[in-house]
């Protein structure tokens, strides 16, 4: 079985080297790399699997370098942000970000994030038992691909923003829990003032440019209704 193939972009250069030994012994190939522009430039000349990076990186900051890796390329990308700092993370999710892992992290913690993201990646990749594609609307959903188009635009998802956008799909007209989207997609459970979801339906919205696309149902969840597709 071929190793999944990370980057972690960090200076932090003693917890690259200490975290990269515990992900070898999960079975994960680690690169690491502690400059901004370097990492940007590696990510767009090489393919990898997740990137993992942190958002205080000296001369090219973790969210220009994020920035840069979504102008090109869709890899899965998991932030390090600084505990407590909520603009941080709303910020990178905004910007793109799947998930984010506050610091200091818990390395079982930070594995859990790294095995559900890959693990939806995977499945979308290698699953034979979904059609290639939906469509529904004016909406169609490329399984293989991970691409969505609407209206006959492409509109530029994350794989965890396809993967709401798939779940709503999947239960067009149904009320879709917040914790329920949290475990199918992200992973895990959310925390009291975990904004993940929010932002990540907040960007579904923006990029497909219908703000009624899905419907929020207060203190519950969201509804993809049938008219707001059309």
């Amino acid at each position: 079985m071929t190793q999944d193939n990370i980057l972690l972009i960090d200076d932090d250069i003693e917890l690259c080297e200490l975290l990269a030994e515990y992900l070898a012994t999960e079975g994960y190939e680690i690169r690491a790399i502690h400059n901004g522009a370097e990492g940007a430039d590696t990510v767009l000349a090489e393919d990898f699997d997740l990137i993992i990076l942190d958002v205080m990186l000296p001369g090219m900051g973790g969210f220009d370098v994020l920035k840069t890796i979504r102008t090109h390329k869709k890899t899965p990308i998991l932030m390090l942000t600084a505990k407590g700092d909520d603009i941080d993370k709303i910020l990178g999710l905004e910007m793109g970000a799947d998930d984010y892992m506050p610091k200091p992290y818990n390395p079982r913690e930070l594995l859990a994030r790294i095995k559900a993201i890959l693990r939806r990646t995977k499945t979308k990749q290698d699953s034979s038992s979904k059609p290639e594609k939906i469509t529904i609307g004016n909406f169609q959903l490329d399984l293989g691909q991970l691409t969505v188009q609407y209206k006959g635009n492409t509109i530029p998802l994350t794989v965890v923003e396809f993967n709401i956008l798939e779940l709503m799909v999947e239960n067009i007209g149904k009320v879709v829990t917040r914790e329920d989207i949290a475990l199918k997609v992200l992973g895990r459970e959310l925390s009291p003032f975990d904004r993940s979801i929010d932002v990540h339906v907040s960007n579904i919205r923006k990029k497909s440019g219908n703000t009624d696309i899905i419907k929020s149902i207060r203190g519950s969840g969201y509804q993809l209704l049938t008219e707001s597709i059309k």
